[in-house]
């Protein structure tokens, strides 16, 4: 029996250390550098680009850990969302270290990563996503909810950081949006040690040593934050389809093409840089473009051209996130293009591949055509009635007979009138002798 405790007695101590091993157990022994990344202030597109570049470096650079620093009160959740799937889809271990705060969008990049640490009197949470309706709040759940259960945290305490309606017991009512103290997340598992500075949050994960390699923004994301702005995007986007829109009606000047080039770069570069855009999106639009070119300047059915138009579209729905906010934006910029293009109409020269898709012919009245036959020339004439006019009949004059009508009187057959007014079809006769 003594035999048997003591291997019992082996076991659970056993067991115990390998948890214990499990969950202290540092990133990694090696040399390496850390790659260090600081979000701080709104998140933008130019914080997505820093973060890519960080991350293709990293492998380059045989890093052991990237250390992401977060101070924000939130920002663009596309932006936060292509810095979420960088992370959990890195190669390299990633820590994030909560300075003060990482609230909304901040906190899902928080919790992207499988090592969190917050320095004392940091927060995390209070994602409630602006406008509040309940497909946003839906989406941004789930987009929680989803990050949280890959990183093995608690995805109701992720929800409740976004849906107010739920709560979670002993932390927020419900009514209240989540938003958690530095040690009320170590206490649910969101957070793995309360740290004052980096090195001790380095020292924590086995990396005192290393060297650390700051990743700082430059020109390139500072210009990928500005056009990454929701405003800007749309206004490219309409220069866009302007510039498709007057190519067409001008054919061949170049200046269009050329600003229609440019914003298309600028658009496509900035999506590039921040790891939103990829080569489908880029040849869907190229590809797109060369269809309608093929579909203009070919005789066809239309096949070719609808398919362009359903690549291009499809490009930029995808390089938006593909979602109702990227519906709504094509919508506007589409419908100032039009508004723009129409004002511009008459100013702009016309080619033929316009005159192909526009008819240009009228059928005026200098041109021999007229929506009705022209009876002025029968005005004042006299003529018999063959029949009487009930006041509707018809009278001869000249040897042609034309429907007519009275003054409103009956008038007998074989009566003398005249013509007294014309007005389109309608002939109306008096009897001479009254």
């Amino acid at each position: 029996m003594r035999h048997i405790a003591y291997h019992k007695m082996v076991i659970i101590v056993i067991a115990a250390l390998f948890t214990l091993f499990l969950a202290e157990r540092p990133i990694a022994a090696a040399t390496g550098p850390v790659i260090s990344i600081s979000i701080k202030g709104e998140i933008n597109g130019g914080q997505a680009a820093l973060v890519h570049k960080a991350m293709t470096d990293a492998g380059s650079k045989q890093a052991q850990a990237v250390l992401i620093e977060i101070d924000t009160f939130g920002g663009l959740v596309d932006s936060a969302v292509s810095i979420r799937d960088m992370i959990i889809n890195s190669p390299v271990p990633t820590i994030c270290y909560i300075k003060n705060r990482a609230w909304s969008a901040g906190a899902l990049i928080a919790v992207s990563h499988k090592h969190i640490a917050i320095a004392p009197g940091g927060s995390i949470g209070a994602a409630e996503p602006i406008p509040t309706t309940e497909k946003t709040v839906a989406a941004l759940k789930a987009e929680f909810a989803a990050t949280a259960n890959r990183t093995g945290r608690n995805p109701q305490v992720a929800e409740a950081m976004v849906d107010k309606s739920l709560g979670f017991p002993g932390y927020a009512e419900p009514g209240q949006i989540l938003a958690l103290t530095d040690y009320q997340a170590i206490k649910v598992g969101y957070a793995d040690i309360v740290a004052p500075d980096r090195e001790t949050v380095l020292a924590h994960y086995g990396l005192a040593g290393n060297e650390v390699i700051e990743y700082v923004p430059g020109w390139q994301e500072n210009v990928a934050g500005w056009l990454s702005n929701p405003t800007v995007k749309s206004f490219l986007m309409s220069i866009i389809f302007l510039a498709v829109l007057t190519e067409i009606k001008t054919a061949g000047m170049g200046v269009a093409a050329l600003i229609g080039v440019i914003a298309a770069v600028l658009f496509f570069g900035s999506q590039w840089l921040t790891g939103i855009a990829g080569w489908l999106e880029i040849i869907l639009f190229l590809g797109g473009l060369a269809l309608i070119l093929f579909e203009l300047y070919t005789p066809g059915v239309g096949i070719f051209g609808i398919s362009g138009i359903i690549a291009v579209f499809a490009s930029l729905f995808l390089t938006l996130g593909a979602n109702a906010a990227a519906i709504n934006m094509l919508a506007i910029s589409l419908l100032v293009a039009i508004v723009v293009f129409l004002l511009l109409l008459k100013r702009l020269p016309s080619s033929k591949l316009w005159s192909r898709l526009i008819l240009k012919d009228a059928a005026t009245k200098n041109a021999g055509f007229s929506s009705s036959q022209d009876y002025s020339v029968y005005l004042n004439k006299t003529g018999i009635t063959p029949t009487g006019l009930r006041p509707a009949g018809a009278m001869i004059i000249d040897g042609v007979q034309l429907d007519v009508v009275s003054e409103g009187q009956f008038v007998e057959p074989n009566t003398l009138v005249k013509v007294v007014n014309i007005t389109g079809n309608r002939i109306v006769v008096r009897p001479v002798n009254s």
